[in-house]
Protein backbone atom coordinates (compact mmCIF):
# COMPACT_ATOMS: atom_id res chain seq x y z
CA UNK A 1 0.00 0.00 0.00
CA UNK A 2 2.78 2.43 0.94
CA UNK A 3 4.57 1.67 -2.33
CA UNK A 4 1.41 2.51 -4.35
CA UNK A 5 1.02 5.85 -2.53
CA UNK A 6 4.67 6.69 -3.22
CA UNK A 7 4.22 5.80 -6.89
CA UNK A 8 1.15 8.02 -7.24
CA UNK A 9 2.89 10.92 -5.48
CA UNK A 10 5.85 10.56 -7.86
CA UNK A 11 3.51 10.63 -10.88
CA UNK A 12 1.78 13.79 -9.60
CA UNK A 13 5.12 15.51 -9.00
CA UNK A 14 6.28 14.70 -12.53
CA UNK A 15 3.01 15.99 -14.06
CA UNK A 16 3.22 19.20 -12.03
CA UNK A 17 6.79 19.71 -13.16
CA UNK A 18 5.82 19.26 -16.82
CA UNK A 19 2.95 21.76 -16.54
CA UNK A 20 5.18 24.34 -14.87
CA UNK A 21 7.89 23.84 -17.54
CA UNK A 22 5.30 24.35 -20.29
CA UNK A 23 4.20 27.74 -18.92
CA UNK A 24 7.77 28.89 -18.42
CA UNK A 25 8.83 27.99 -21.95
CA UNK A 26 5.83 28.70 -24.17
CA UNK A 27 4.30 31.96 -22.94
CA UNK A 28 3.47 34.16 -25.94
CA UNK A 29 5.41 37.33 -26.83
CA UNK A 30 3.78 40.57 -25.75
CA UNK A 31 2.90 39.18 -22.30
CA UNK A 32 6.26 39.34 -20.52
CA UNK A 33 7.49 36.10 -22.03
CA UNK A 34 10.19 34.28 -20.08
CA UNK A 35 12.24 31.59 -21.81
CA UNK A 36 14.80 29.48 -20.02
CA UNK A 37 17.29 29.11 -22.86
CA UNK A 38 20.93 30.12 -23.11
CA UNK A 39 20.34 31.96 -26.37
CA UNK A 40 17.09 33.71 -25.44
CA UNK A 41 15.99 36.15 -22.77
CA UNK A 42 16.34 36.04 -19.01
CA UNK A 43 14.98 38.54 -16.50
CA UNK A 44 17.74 40.74 -15.12
CA UNK A 45 18.42 44.18 -13.58
CA UNK A 46 15.61 46.67 -14.18
CA UNK A 47 16.80 50.23 -14.88
CA UNK A 48 13.43 51.49 -16.06
CA UNK A 49 9.82 50.32 -15.83
CA UNK A 50 8.36 47.72 -18.15
CA UNK A 51 5.84 48.84 -20.76
CA UNK A 52 2.88 47.27 -22.55
CA UNK A 53 2.98 47.42 -26.33
CA UNK A 54 -0.46 49.09 -26.28
CA UNK A 55 1.08 52.15 -24.61
CA UNK A 56 3.63 52.48 -27.42
CA UNK A 57 1.04 52.59 -30.24
CA UNK A 58 -0.35 56.06 -30.92
CA UNK A 59 -0.40 58.64 -33.76
CA UNK A 60 2.50 61.07 -34.00
CA UNK A 61 -0.02 63.84 -34.77
CA UNK A 62 -3.70 64.58 -35.44
CA UNK A 63 -4.64 66.89 -38.29
CA UNK A 64 -8.03 68.53 -37.87
CA UNK A 65 -9.67 69.59 -41.16
CA UNK A 66 -12.41 72.18 -40.59
CA UNK A 67 -13.53 72.85 -44.16
CA UNK A 68 -12.86 76.01 -46.20
CA UNK A 69 -9.18 74.93 -46.32
CA UNK A 70 -8.81 75.55 -42.57
CA UNK A 71 -6.73 73.17 -40.46
CA UNK A 72 -5.07 72.79 -37.08
CA UNK A 73 -2.86 70.13 -35.44
CA UNK A 74 -2.92 68.28 -32.12
CA UNK A 75 0.14 66.47 -30.75
CA UNK A 76 0.45 63.52 -28.29
CA UNK A 77 -0.56 64.19 -24.68
CA UNK A 78 -2.32 67.46 -25.52
CA UNK A 79 -5.86 67.93 -24.20
CA UNK A 80 -7.88 67.46 -27.37
CA UNK A 81 -5.52 64.81 -28.78
CA UNK A 82 -6.15 62.62 -25.72
CA UNK A 83 -9.90 63.27 -25.78
CA UNK A 84 -10.33 62.40 -29.46
CA UNK A 85 -8.03 59.37 -29.35
CA UNK A 86 -9.76 57.89 -26.31
CA UNK A 87 -13.16 58.31 -27.99
CA UNK A 88 -11.98 56.70 -31.25
CA UNK A 89 -10.56 53.74 -29.32
CA UNK A 90 -14.10 52.98 -28.14
CA UNK A 91 -15.62 52.98 -31.65
CA UNK A 92 -15.76 49.94 -33.95
CA UNK A 93 -14.67 49.67 -37.59
CA UNK A 94 -15.61 46.71 -39.78
CA UNK A 95 -16.50 45.40 -43.27
CA UNK A 96 -13.43 46.77 -45.05
CA UNK A 97 -13.51 47.43 -48.78
CA UNK A 98 -10.27 47.66 -50.71
CA UNK A 99 -10.00 50.71 -52.99
CA UNK A 100 -7.37 52.42 -55.09
CA UNK A 101 -5.96 55.63 -53.60
CA UNK A 102 -6.72 57.21 -57.00
CA UNK A 103 -10.46 56.74 -56.42
CA UNK A 104 -10.48 59.79 -54.13
CA UNK A 105 -9.75 63.49 -54.66
CA UNK A 106 -7.73 63.97 -51.50
CA UNK A 107 -6.96 67.64 -52.12
CA UNK A 108 -10.68 68.38 -52.37
CA UNK A 109 -11.46 66.30 -49.26
CA UNK A 110 -8.68 68.12 -47.39
CA UNK A 111 -10.01 71.54 -48.38
CA UNK A 112 -13.76 71.03 -48.12
CA UNK A 113 -14.64 68.13 -45.81
CA UNK A 114 -14.61 68.35 -41.99
CA UNK A 115 -12.54 65.47 -40.66
CA UNK A 116 -9.81 64.02 -38.46
CA UNK A 117 -6.58 62.62 -39.90
CA UNK A 118 -4.43 60.40 -37.69
CA UNK A 119 -0.78 60.09 -38.77
CA UNK A 120 1.20 56.98 -37.77
CA UNK A 121 4.53 57.93 -39.32
CA UNK A 122 6.08 54.94 -41.09
CA UNK A 123 3.10 52.73 -40.24
CA UNK A 124 1.73 50.19 -37.75
CA UNK A 125 0.74 46.59 -38.60
CA UNK A 126 -3.04 46.16 -38.50
CA UNK A 127 -2.75 43.26 -36.05
CA UNK A 128 -1.07 45.63 -33.59
CA UNK A 129 -3.54 48.44 -34.31
CA UNK A 130 -6.28 46.01 -33.29
CA UNK A 131 -4.85 46.07 -29.77
CA UNK A 132 -5.77 49.74 -29.34
CA UNK A 133 -8.73 50.17 -31.72
CA UNK A 134 -11.84 48.05 -32.27
CA UNK A 135 -11.04 46.85 -35.79
CA UNK A 136 -12.95 43.72 -36.75
CA UNK A 137 -10.87 40.80 -38.07
CA UNK A 138 -10.57 40.82 -41.86
CA UNK A 139 -8.31 38.35 -43.69
CA UNK A 140 -7.59 40.76 -46.57
CA UNK A 141 -6.91 43.76 -44.33
CA UNK A 142 -4.94 42.15 -41.48
CA UNK A 143 -1.77 41.65 -43.51
CA UNK A 144 -1.37 45.39 -44.08
CA UNK A 145 0.45 48.15 -42.20
CA UNK A 146 -1.36 51.47 -41.81
CA UNK A 147 0.27 54.91 -41.82
CA UNK A 148 -2.88 57.08 -41.79
CA UNK A 149 -6.52 56.96 -40.77
CA UNK A 150 -8.78 59.66 -42.19
CA UNK A 151 -12.32 60.05 -40.86
CA UNK A 152 -14.45 62.71 -42.54
CA UNK A 153 -17.95 63.91 -43.40
CA UNK A 154 -19.39 64.57 -46.86
CA UNK A 155 -22.04 67.23 -47.39
CA UNK A 156 -25.59 65.76 -47.54
CA UNK A 157 -24.27 62.30 -46.61
CA UNK A 158 -25.77 60.79 -43.46
CA UNK A 159 -22.77 58.61 -42.55
CA UNK A 160 -19.15 59.30 -41.60
CA UNK A 161 -16.40 57.86 -43.83
CA UNK A 162 -13.34 56.09 -42.36
CA UNK A 163 -10.36 55.42 -44.65
CA UNK A 164 -7.28 53.40 -43.64
CA UNK A 165 -4.14 54.03 -45.75
CA UNK A 166 -1.79 51.14 -46.53
CA UNK A 167 1.94 51.90 -46.32
CA UNK A 168 2.22 50.50 -49.84
CA UNK A 169 0.94 53.88 -51.04
CA UNK A 170 -1.51 52.79 -53.74
CA UNK A 171 -4.19 51.07 -51.64
CA UNK A 172 -6.69 52.26 -49.05
CA UNK A 173 -9.35 50.38 -47.08
CA UNK A 174 -12.72 51.95 -46.35
CA UNK A 175 -14.69 50.72 -43.35
CA UNK A 176 -18.22 50.21 -44.69
CA UNK A 177 -19.42 50.08 -41.08
CA UNK A 178 -18.01 52.67 -38.66
CA UNK A 179 -19.50 53.29 -35.23
CA UNK A 180 -19.31 57.06 -35.74
CA UNK A 181 -22.02 59.54 -36.66
CA UNK A 182 -21.65 62.71 -38.67
CA UNK A 183 -22.31 64.60 -35.43
CA UNK A 184 -19.46 62.73 -33.67
CA UNK A 185 -16.98 63.78 -36.35
CA UNK A 186 -18.19 67.37 -36.36
CA UNK A 187 -17.89 67.59 -32.57
CA UNK A 188 -14.26 66.43 -32.77
CA UNK A 189 -13.55 68.90 -35.56
CA UNK A 190 -15.06 71.74 -33.51
CA UNK A 191 -12.34 71.24 -30.88
CA UNK A 192 -9.99 72.87 -33.39
CA UNK A 193 -11.90 76.15 -33.51
CA UNK A 194 -10.13 79.20 -32.07
CA UNK A 195 -6.78 77.36 -31.97
CA UNK A 196 -3.66 78.16 -34.01
CA UNK A 197 -4.55 77.81 -37.72
CA UNK A 198 -2.22 75.84 -40.03
CA UNK A 199 -1.76 76.11 -43.80
CA UNK A 200 -1.50 72.93 -45.87
CA UNK A 201 1.49 72.89 -48.24
CA UNK A 202 1.26 70.56 -51.24
CA UNK A 203 -0.98 68.29 -49.20
CA UNK A 204 2.09 66.94 -47.35
CA UNK A 205 2.89 69.17 -44.38
CA UNK A 206 1.32 72.00 -42.38
CA UNK A 207 2.76 75.37 -41.35
CA UNK A 208 1.35 77.28 -38.33
CA UNK A 209 0.21 80.84 -39.00
CA UNK A 210 1.67 81.97 -35.66
CA UNK A 211 4.58 81.06 -33.39
CA UNK A 212 4.18 77.84 -31.34
CA UNK A 213 5.05 77.92 -27.61
CA UNK A 214 7.06 74.96 -26.28
CA UNK A 215 8.89 74.20 -23.06
CA UNK A 216 12.69 74.28 -23.08
CA UNK A 217 14.10 72.16 -20.27
CA UNK A 218 17.46 71.69 -18.58
CA UNK A 219 17.93 68.79 -16.18
CA UNK A 220 20.61 66.53 -14.70
CA UNK A 221 21.57 63.57 -16.88
CA UNK A 222 21.88 60.23 -15.13
CA UNK A 223 24.00 57.42 -16.57
CA UNK A 224 23.56 53.67 -16.67
CA UNK A 225 26.86 51.97 -15.86
CA UNK A 226 28.65 49.46 -18.04
CA UNK A 227 28.33 46.98 -15.16
CA UNK A 228 24.55 47.39 -15.23
CA UNK A 229 24.41 46.72 -18.95
CA UNK A 230 26.69 43.71 -18.62
CA UNK A 231 24.43 42.35 -15.90
CA UNK A 232 21.41 42.95 -18.15
CA UNK A 233 22.80 41.42 -21.31
CA UNK A 234 25.16 38.59 -20.33
CA UNK A 235 24.15 35.42 -18.51
CA UNK A 236 27.44 35.40 -16.62
CA UNK A 237 28.82 38.95 -16.54
CA UNK A 238 31.89 37.74 -14.66
CA UNK A 239 32.98 35.66 -17.66
CA UNK A 240 33.18 38.61 -20.08
CA UNK A 241 36.51 39.99 -21.26
CA UNK A 242 37.34 43.55 -22.21
CA UNK A 243 38.79 44.58 -25.60
CA UNK A 244 39.86 48.24 -26.09
CA UNK A 245 39.34 49.67 -29.60
CA UNK A 246 41.53 52.21 -31.42
CA UNK A 247 38.64 54.70 -31.63
CA UNK A 248 38.35 54.76 -27.82
CA UNK A 249 35.27 52.57 -27.57
CA UNK A 250 35.20 49.46 -25.39
CA UNK A 251 34.00 45.98 -26.29
CA UNK A 252 32.89 43.39 -23.74
CA UNK A 253 32.33 39.84 -24.94
CA UNK A 254 31.64 36.37 -23.61
CA UNK A 255 32.86 34.87 -26.92
CA UNK A 256 29.26 34.61 -28.18
CA UNK A 257 27.75 38.05 -27.61
CA UNK A 258 29.37 41.48 -27.62
CA UNK A 259 28.62 44.83 -25.99
CA UNK A 260 30.32 47.86 -27.54
CA UNK A 261 30.26 51.12 -25.57
CA UNK A 262 31.06 54.51 -27.08
CA UNK A 263 31.89 56.51 -23.95
CA UNK A 264 32.09 59.79 -25.84
CA UNK A 265 28.52 59.42 -27.11
CA UNK A 266 27.35 57.37 -24.08
CA UNK A 267 25.89 54.90 -26.57
CA UNK A 268 25.79 51.10 -26.38
CA UNK A 269 25.51 48.52 -29.18
CA UNK A 270 24.80 44.90 -28.25
CA UNK A 271 24.91 42.06 -30.76
CA UNK A 272 24.10 38.39 -30.49
CA UNK A 273 24.94 36.78 -33.85
CA UNK A 274 24.61 33.33 -32.31
CA UNK A 275 20.96 33.88 -31.35
CA UNK A 276 18.90 30.93 -32.56
CA UNK A 277 16.12 32.08 -34.90
CA UNK A 278 12.76 30.38 -34.40
CA UNK A 279 11.70 30.89 -38.01
CA UNK A 280 8.37 32.62 -37.21
CA UNK A 281 8.46 36.30 -38.13
CA UNK A 282 5.92 39.00 -39.03
CA UNK A 283 6.12 42.79 -38.46
CA UNK A 284 3.67 42.53 -35.55
CA UNK A 285 5.39 39.56 -33.87
CA UNK A 286 8.79 41.20 -34.24
CA UNK A 287 7.49 44.41 -32.65
CA UNK A 288 6.10 42.40 -29.71
CA UNK A 289 9.40 40.54 -29.38
CA UNK A 290 11.30 43.84 -29.40
CA UNK A 291 9.09 45.24 -26.61
CA UNK A 292 9.67 42.08 -24.54
CA UNK A 293 13.42 42.34 -25.06
CA UNK A 294 13.58 45.99 -23.90
CA UNK A 295 11.35 45.13 -20.91
CA UNK A 296 13.85 42.48 -19.83
CA UNK A 297 17.07 44.27 -20.78
CA UNK A 298 16.92 47.80 -19.44
CA UNK A 299 13.30 48.90 -19.47
CA UNK A 300 11.92 52.24 -20.68
CA UNK A 301 13.55 55.41 -19.37
CA UNK A 302 10.69 57.69 -20.43
CA UNK A 303 7.79 57.85 -22.89
CA UNK A 304 8.27 56.05 -26.19
CA UNK A 305 6.31 55.40 -29.40
CA UNK A 306 6.74 52.56 -31.89
CA UNK A 307 8.30 54.50 -34.76
CA UNK A 308 9.21 51.89 -37.40
CA UNK A 309 9.21 48.22 -38.33
CA UNK A 310 11.38 48.15 -41.46
CA UNK A 311 12.20 44.94 -43.30
CA UNK A 312 15.76 44.42 -44.57
CA UNK A 313 17.24 41.66 -46.69
CA UNK A 314 17.73 39.20 -43.86
CA UNK A 315 16.36 41.01 -40.82
CA UNK A 316 13.74 43.45 -39.57
CA UNK A 317 14.59 46.71 -37.81
CA UNK A 318 12.30 47.94 -35.05
CA UNK A 319 12.74 51.48 -33.68
CA UNK A 320 11.17 53.27 -30.71
CA UNK A 321 11.14 57.07 -30.53
CA UNK A 322 11.36 58.84 -27.17
CA UNK A 323 9.02 61.77 -26.47
CA UNK A 324 9.24 64.57 -23.94
CA UNK A 325 6.32 66.57 -22.56
CA UNK A 326 3.07 65.86 -20.80
CA UNK A 327 -0.62 66.57 -20.55
CA UNK A 328 -2.09 69.10 -21.27
CA UNK A 329 0.55 70.94 -23.33
CA UNK A 330 1.64 67.98 -25.50
CA UNK A 331 4.77 65.90 -26.03
CA UNK A 332 7.24 65.89 -28.92
CA UNK A 333 9.98 63.59 -30.25
CA UNK A 334 13.58 63.87 -29.04
CA UNK A 335 15.95 63.90 -32.00
CA UNK A 336 19.20 62.00 -32.30
CA UNK A 337 22.10 63.24 -34.43
CA UNK A 338 25.83 62.77 -34.96
CA UNK A 339 26.64 65.18 -32.11
CA UNK A 340 24.58 63.33 -29.50
CA UNK A 341 22.87 60.00 -30.02
CA UNK A 342 19.86 60.01 -27.72
CA UNK A 343 16.09 59.52 -27.73
CA UNK A 344 15.84 56.30 -29.77
CA UNK A 345 16.05 52.56 -29.19
CA UNK A 346 16.98 50.39 -32.18
CA UNK A 347 16.65 46.61 -32.45
CA UNK A 348 17.28 44.17 -35.27
CA UNK A 349 15.60 40.78 -35.41
CA UNK A 350 16.41 37.73 -37.50
CA UNK A 351 13.45 35.39 -37.96
CA UNK A 352 11.81 36.61 -34.78
CA UNK A 353 14.89 36.73 -32.50
CA UNK A 354 16.73 39.89 -31.43
CA UNK A 355 20.26 39.97 -32.83
CA UNK A 356 21.13 43.65 -32.24
CA UNK A 357 20.14 46.21 -29.57
CA UNK A 358 21.21 49.87 -29.44
CA UNK A 359 20.33 52.65 -27.03
CA UNK A 360 21.77 55.55 -25.06
CA UNK A 361 23.23 54.98 -21.60
CA UNK A 362 21.88 58.38 -20.48
CA UNK A 363 18.55 59.10 -18.85
CA UNK A 364 16.78 62.26 -17.69
CA UNK A 365 16.36 63.25 -14.05
CA UNK A 366 13.11 65.20 -14.49
CA UNK A 367 12.59 65.84 -10.78
CA UNK A 368 15.30 68.53 -10.85
CA UNK A 369 14.41 70.11 -14.20
CA UNK A 370 14.42 73.82 -15.00
CA UNK A 371 11.78 74.87 -17.55
CA UNK A 372 11.41 77.94 -19.74
CA UNK A 373 8.74 78.77 -22.33
CA UNK A 374 10.19 79.52 -25.78
CA UNK A 375 8.55 79.98 -29.19
CA UNK A 376 9.08 78.19 -32.47
CA UNK A 377 8.68 80.52 -35.45
CA UNK A 378 5.56 80.38 -37.61
CA UNK A 379 3.80 82.38 -40.31
CA UNK A 380 5.63 84.02 -43.22
CA UNK A 381 9.07 83.83 -41.58
CA UNK A 382 8.85 80.03 -41.35
CA UNK A 383 7.28 79.68 -44.82
CA UNK A 384 10.17 81.58 -46.41
CA UNK A 385 12.79 79.40 -44.73
CA UNK A 386 10.94 76.26 -45.78
CA UNK A 387 10.63 77.54 -49.35
CA UNK A 388 14.42 77.86 -49.54
CA UNK A 389 14.88 74.30 -48.29
CA UNK A 390 12.15 72.94 -50.57
CA UNK A 391 13.76 74.42 -53.68
CA UNK A 392 16.29 71.55 -53.76
CA UNK A 393 14.37 68.65 -52.19
CA UNK A 394 10.64 68.20 -51.54
CA UNK A 395 9.57 68.58 -47.89
CA UNK A 396 7.39 65.70 -46.71
CA UNK A 397 6.89 66.53 -43.03
CA UNK A 398 7.27 69.35 -40.50
CA UNK A 399 6.89 68.76 -36.78
CA UNK A 400 8.06 70.32 -33.50
CA UNK A 401 10.82 68.31 -31.83
CA UNK A 402 13.52 68.54 -29.17
CA UNK A 403 17.23 68.70 -29.92
CA UNK A 404 19.29 67.37 -26.97
CA UNK A 405 22.66 68.83 -25.98
CA UNK A 406 24.89 67.72 -23.12
CA UNK A 407 26.92 70.23 -21.13
CA UNK A 408 28.82 68.63 -18.28
CA UNK A 409 26.23 66.66 -16.37
CA UNK A 410 23.29 68.75 -17.64
CA UNK A 411 21.03 67.65 -20.49
CA UNK A 412 19.20 70.41 -22.37
CA UNK A 413 16.18 69.79 -24.60
CA UNK A 414 15.81 72.72 -27.00
CA UNK A 415 12.67 73.03 -29.21
CA UNK A 416 13.30 72.95 -32.99
CA UNK A 417 11.35 72.37 -36.17
CA UNK A 418 12.18 68.94 -37.59
CA UNK A 419 12.03 69.03 -41.39
CA UNK A 420 11.87 65.69 -43.22
CA UNK A 421 12.83 65.65 -46.90
CA UNK A 422 11.77 63.33 -49.72
CA UNK A 423 15.09 61.42 -49.62
CA UNK A 424 14.55 60.58 -45.93
CA UNK A 425 17.09 63.09 -44.61
CA UNK A 426 16.20 65.36 -41.69
CA UNK A 427 17.04 69.02 -41.04
CA UNK A 428 16.35 71.23 -38.04
CA UNK A 429 15.25 74.86 -37.82
CA UNK A 430 15.51 76.76 -34.53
Amino acid sequence: MKEKIKSWMLVLLILGSLVESYYLIYRLPGSDSAVLSENLYVKTDIMGPKEKVENLLYPDKMIIHMGEDKHTLFYPSSTFYNLILNRLKGRSFESFQRRSVQDFDWNKIRRENPGIELSFGSGIPVTLLQRVMQISPDSLFEGESIDRIWIYNIKNDSKAHAIFFSTRGDIVYEAAKADLTVQDVQQHVDFGKNLTPYTAVNGEYYVPEAAIPLVEVVMPAGMYTIEQMQSNLFFDAGSTRYIPEKDGSKIYTDSKRSLQVDQEQNWMSYSDPAALPDGDSTPAKDALEAVDFVNMHGGWNGTYRLAATEEGRQDRKVSFQQYYGAYPSGSYPIMSDSQLQYGVIHLELQQGTVSSYERSLMYMDEEKSEKTIVELSGGEALKQRLAQIGSSLRITDLTPAYMPTLTGEKLKLHPVWRVTLSDGSVLTLN
